[in-house]
Order: C-alpha cells, then structure tokens, then sequence
C-alpha cells in the first residue's frame, strides 16, 4: 500500500507529458521549471477563472525543457529557474527575443520530522549528522540539468560538504522531485526551492531555513515567448508580470524585479 503521504505527492508532482501530448485546441501551453509548481497553478488557476482561457503546464528541469525546445517541442511559452536556457535558445532563433527576468529563487536546507539533523543556515547539524553516519540518503535536483540541483551543489561546496555528501545522494530530476524525495521520508534531507517548501504539503512535513544567497550563484529566472505563440499565449505571458501574478510568485518566496 502506498503511504498517504507517497500518494499526496504523487498527485501533486504529476509526470511530465511527452512534449508531443502538450498542445491542445485552444489552450496555451506552457513549459515551466518544477519550482514554479504551487505557484504556477494559482496563477492559471485564477487567469482561466477571469477570462475563460485554459492554460496547460508542463513542469520539469530548466535544462530538459530547453532540450526539447531546441527538438523541436511545441510550447509557447517557457520559464526557466535558470536565464541561460532563455539565452541560448534566443541566440538559436527559437523565440520572440531575449525574454525577461520574472523571479528570483531561492534555496532552503530541509530535514523531515522527527529528523537527523536541525537544519540550520550555516550546516552545522548536517555536518554533525555526516559525521555521526545519521544521514544515509540526502536529495537534491540533478545539478546537470536542474539549476537549483547546481546552485544545491555549490552551496554543498561552499560549506566544504560536497565531498562527504555525495555518496548518499539521491537525485531528482528536477528540483520537485528533490523535494519529493526529502518530505517523502526515505531520505533524511534535502536541499530545494523554498518557492516548493512553503507549499502546505511539503511545509507541515519537515523544518527548513533559508540559506544565504552567497552561498550559490543567483538563480535568475527568465521567461520568454516562442516563435509559435499564438495572441492567446502572449495575452498570458503579459498577464504573468501584471502585479496580480507578481503578487502570487512574491507569496511563495520569489524575489521579484522591478
């Protein structure tokens, strides 16, 4: 039997579609990075409610979505957790032009209930439960293709906890599975998007802090419009940087630029 909690999230971090299931008549279709999960929907949610345009997500890493992207995939609009995925596909060709900085992310340290370890902003109960052979499993996003799995990375190097830790990773591959894993009870830990640790379903199920933003490159994140975008889809990307949407990405965390 699958644990309630297993199941909670496995309703709430869903799939990926294959990129070729993502279009739909009349809807816009939108390929967005795995933090913006909880954030993302009550944006959609409260845009269809008011104009009566449905708006499809696909969640994944940054990376992978710029991959598909670049094959040939059929969104209209991409936000990255990273802006040099935006970037790049815009020196390709691929889309309207360089796209806009919407948010800045930020990074917690997690440890589920009752736990190994006291997260703390300087990890010195990690450190401790490292040394103590209390934490066997730690997750975080894959740093290859997440940029919070990176910015997880350096901020692991920074503490001079990289080396001890890296045997007892668990993967993710995207950063919402990281937080799958670390709330989920199987690890001992986790570092992830605190836009995804202030969701109700991961917060009631661990303690976390904020970690200090110099302890990782910034995560700047951009959206852009595709070449393919209908009028549709750019009445939606105009709509994520009215102060309503602003409002929602502020309330899970996001910094947002002016």
């Amino acid at each position: 039997m699958i644990r309630p909690l297993l199941l909670l999230l496995c309703l709430v971090f869903q799939a990926i579609p294959a990129p070729a299931d993502a279009g739909g008549a009349g809807a816009v279709t939108v390929a967005a990075a795995s933090d913006l999960k909880f954030a993302l929907d009550e944006i959609a949610d409260a845009y269809a409610r008011s104009t009566g345009q449905q708006v499809r997500i696909v969640y994944g890493s940054s990376g992978n979505i710029a991959r598909q992207i670049a094959q040939g995939a059929p969104y209209d609009v991409f936000l990255s957790a990273d802006e040099r995925f935006v970037e790049d596909l815009a020196r390709r060709g691929l889309t309207v032009d360089a796209g806009s900085l919407y948010a800045i992310g930020r990074l917690v340290l997690f440890a589920p209930q009752p736990g190994a370890f006291e997260p703390d902003e300087d990890f010195a109960g990690l450190r401790a439960a490292l040394a103590a052979g209390t934490v066997r499993r730690f997750a975080i996003a894959n740093p290859e293709h997440a940029p919070y799995g990176l910015a997880a990375r350096q901020a692991l190097e920074h503490a001079g906890l990289w080396e001890p830790i890296s045997k007892r990773l668990v993967l993710g591959e995207n950063v919402a599975q990281a937080a799958q894993f670390a709330a989920g009870g199987n690890t001992q830990g986790g570092i992830f998007a605190l836009s995804l640790a202030m969701s109700p379903a991961i917060a009631a199920r661990g303690r976390w802090v904020l970690l200090p933003e110099s302890m990782h490159a910034p995560l700047r994140q951009r959206m852009v419009l595709m070449r393919r975008a209908s009028s549709e889809a750019r009445a939606f990307h105009d709509h994520l940087r009215q102060p309503e949407a602003r409002a929602i990405l502020r309330r899970f965390g996001f910094s947002i630029p002016d």
